[in-house]
């Protein structure tokens, strides 16, 4: 047997979610070190896990021989620059959404893949959750028929996440300046799942995208009740360049459409996941909240048909129903386990993934190509955003490589 991966978090809040399961799998992954400039929470860490390495310092950690693999678990804008820099260190990397902000980011992170030998996965953990994976099961034994049409929303209201405790803004309260003003700003947990339904980079391929944004409100009128209303942060002109929320289309070369939204700045409550599957023989409904089970329609399987001569009307029915012939395998196998880590067992089957590609030498299932043809939408979208909803094409990253069979 190889000697287990030694694996080094990078970013120590978001990292934690990780790192049990990481500790966990002994027989593949050993978790070696914490990488973060708080020493409050390299402090914690060594508290749960003592004699781990700790640094203060990226660079210092990617300098370091005995780190064979780095999870980037740090703020969205620095993923791709330290993804970049630790493949080109010979580290594989395992990183968190979304993989670039910027074109360029994209296509330099495909280079230091491809260039490095490395493996790159990204952490999507919403194609991983139990109903996703449900979906996704029954589209392969092709119960929808042919797919036409799908929505994903991330509605996830951050605001009491935009300031720290001395009132300071945090990165989640960057965001709406720079290179993430005024684009859809998070589109990766909405679209993962969708883009594995679709086939896309096996099948299909994104070809064309454009974006829609409301006003800014929420933003500003948080700082107001929590900072008082004459300060800075509390006027519009503080968030100028945000917006509540995102609406992006995406059309496939198979004449699919996607539709997506993000809004985290909206008074409502959390809503992890929203999806819509519409296939020729079938559709799927997620539930609207926690409280409400999704739903699927199926031909053949389902009351009512969309034959003429059928005498009875078309229902709905729990998508639960469908799990005892069509559950995915992993989660008949795994579940148990995979229930005990966060994102509804996503967090688990990502290190999972990542440690039997590691070990292995296989392709991630969310690889580099994966990762910048998801991610790039932010940046298309600021594109989309500039041109008043002009169609902006989305470039093809394997340059015209065929990267995966239908199989993979």
């Amino acid at each position: 047997m190889p000697n287990p991966v030694r694996v080094v978090v990078a970013g120590g809040r978001r990292g934690s979610s990780f790192k049990q399961t990481i500790a966990n799998m002994t027989d593949k992954l050993v978790l070696h070190g914490i990488c973060d400039p708080n020493e409050g929470l390299l402090a914690e860490w060594r508290k749960d896990h003592p004699g781990i390495k700790t640094y203060a310092r990226y660079e210092e950690m990617l300098n370091d021989p005995t780190v064979d693999a780095v999870v980037v678990a740090t703020p969205m804008a620095l993923h791709a620059k330290q993804a970049v820099a630790a493949l080109r260190a010979g580290k594989h990397v395992l990183s968190e959404v979304i993989a670039a902000c910027t074109l360029e980011e994209c296509w330099e992170l495909v280079d230091a893949v491809e260039q490095s030998g490395k493996t790159y996965m990204m952490a999507e953990n919403y194609c991983y959750t139990r109903e996703a994976m449900l979906v996704k099961n029954m589209v392969e034994h092709g119960l929808f028929g042919e797919l036409m049409y799908a929505e994903g929303a991330y509605i996830h209201d951050c605001r009491m996440l935009m300031y720290h405790k001395d009132k300071t803004r945090t990165w989640r309260g960057q965001i709406g300046g720079g290179q993430l003003g005024r684009t859809n700003i998070y589109p990766t947990h909405s679209l993962g799942p969708v883009a594995q339904w679709f086939g896309i980079l096996k099948t299909d391929r994104f070809v064309r995208t454009t974006t829609y944004l409301t006003k800014e409100l929420g933003r500003h009128e948080y700082a107001q009740a929590l900072l008082g209303k004459d300060h800075p942060d509390a006027q519009p002109a503080a968030w100028s360049e945000a917006a509540d929320s995102a609406s992006t289309l995406i059309e496939t070369e198979a004449g699919r459409v996607i539709m997506l939204r993000v809004d985290a700045a909206s008074s409502r409550p959390h809503q992890m996941c929203h999806y819509v599957l519409q296939g020729s023989r079938g559709a799927y409904l997620s539930g609207r909240h926690h409280k409400e089970n999704a739903l699927a329609w199926i031909e053949g399987q389902s009351k009512g048909s969309f034959l003429p001569d059928s005498k009875e009307e078309q229902q709905w029915q729990d998508l639960r129903d469908f799990a005892k012939d069509y559950e995915h395998p992993r989660w008949k196998n795994e579940g148990e386990i995979a229930a005990k880590a966060g994102h509804g067992g996503g967090d688990y089957f990502v290190i999972a993934d990542f440690a039997e590609a590691v070990s292995t030498g296989k392709r991630p299932p969310i690889d580099v190509y994966d990762a910048v043809t998801w991610s790039c939408i932010t940046p298309l979208s600021k594109l989309g955003v500039a041109q008043k909803g002009a169609a902006i094409d989305v470039p093809d990253f394997t340059r015209g490589k065929k990267v995966r069979s239908a199989a993979d």
